[in-house]
C-alpha cells in the first residue's frame, strides 16, 4: 500500500499554450503573483506530448492555465493535439471535482471544467480583447476567495467562448455586462474564472501579437490596442491568485 506524503504548498500547472513566448510569461506571472518558486508550481505542457499519469494526492491543488484551444467547438472542427490533450484532460477534472480538490481554472478553464461540470458553454457572451469592468455578486462578497477583490474593478479578458448556462448548484461570483459570469465556484474548491487574473498589461501585449490571426480581434488593430490598455490597471484582480492559494492550503492542510 502505497503512503502519500502531500509536500505544502506543491501545486500543479496544467498549461496548453504551444507559443513559447505565452506560454513562459503566464508561467512566470502565476509565479510572481503567488509568490510561488517554480518547486512549488510544476508545470505541465500538455500540448508537447501525452499527459504523465498523475497522482492527484501528490499535490496540493490544480491550476488549469489559458489556451488558444475552443473546448465547445465540435469534435470535427479540433485539431488533433487539441482532441488528444481534452481527451486525456477529462477524467482528470472529473476527478478533481468528484474529489472537490482545489482547482483553478483560467479562461480555458471555463470551457474544460465548466462541460464537465454540465454547464452550457458557447459564443453567446464571446468578449473582444481588452478590459471590462467586473462586479462581484452577493455570492462574490461572501465567497471565501472572491471577497478579497474590490466590488467593482478593470480586468482583462478576450475569449470566444463562455458560459450561457453555468453548471447545475454552482455559485456564480461575478459577472461584466458583457459576460454574466466572469468568475464562478462549484462545490467548495473548485474556481474558474473567465477573466485574467494573471494578466498585466504587458502580458496582454504578449498575447495580442501572439494571437492576433486567432480571431480574438481584427488582426490590424493590434498595435492600436496595445497602446490603447496601456493605462488601464488590472492590478486589483490579481489578489485573486494568491487569495486562491491560501483558500488552497488551507483545504488541502499544506
Amino acid at each position: 500500500m502505497r503512503h502519500h506524503v502531500l509536500v505544502p504548498q506543491r501545486f500543479l500547472f496544467l498549461a496548453s499554450r504551444p507559443e513559447d513566448e505565452v506560454a513562459d510569461d503566464e508561467y512566470d506571472s502565476l509565479l510572481r503573483l503567488g509568490g510561488l518558486e517554480e518547486a512549488e508550481l510544476v508545470r505541465v505542457r500538455m500540448e508537447a506530448g501525452p499527459l504523465p499519469d498523475l497522482d492527484l494526492d501528490d499535490w496540493t491543488g490544480v491550476v488549469l492555465g489559458g489556451s488558444p484551444f475552443t473546448a465547445s467547438l465540435p469534435h470535427t472542427r479540433k485539431g488533433a493535439n487539441q482532441r488528444r490533450v481534452e481527451a486525456e484532460l477529462e477524467p482528470v477534472l472529473a476527478e478533481i471535482l468528484e474529489r472537490d480538490m482545489p482547482f483553478l481554472g483560467i479562461c480555458y478553464g471555463v470551457g474544460s471544467m465548466g462541460m464537465v461540470a454540465g454547464g452550457v458553454v458557447d459564443g453567446t457572451y464571446r468578449e473582444d480583447t481588452g478590459p471590462v469592468t467586473v462586479s462581484l455578486t452577493e455570492a462574490g462578497l461572501a465567497d471565501d476567495v472572491a471577497r478579497v477583490l474590490p466590488p467593482r474593478f478593470a480586468a482583462f479578458v478576450g475569449h470566444t467562448e463562455a458560459f450561457r448556462v453555468p453548471p447545475p448548484a454552482s455559485a456564480v461570483l461575478a459577472g461584466s455586462e458583457t459576460c454574466p459570469v466572469q468568475l464562478l465556484r462549484l462545490r467548495r474548491n473548485v474556481y474558474v474564472t473567465q477573466f485574467h487574473p494573471e494578466m498585466s498589461h504587458a502580458s496582454l501585449a504578449v498575447r495580442i501579437r501572439a494571437y492576433k490571426h486567432h480571431g480574438y480581434f481584427a488582426p490590424e488593430t493590434a498595435e492600436h490596442l496595445i497602446a490603447d490598455t496601456a493605462g488601464v490597471d488590472v492590478s486589483a484582480g490579481h489578489a485573486l491568485i494568491p487569495a486562491w492559494l491560501e483558500h488552497a492550503r488551507r483545504a488541502g492542510g499544506g
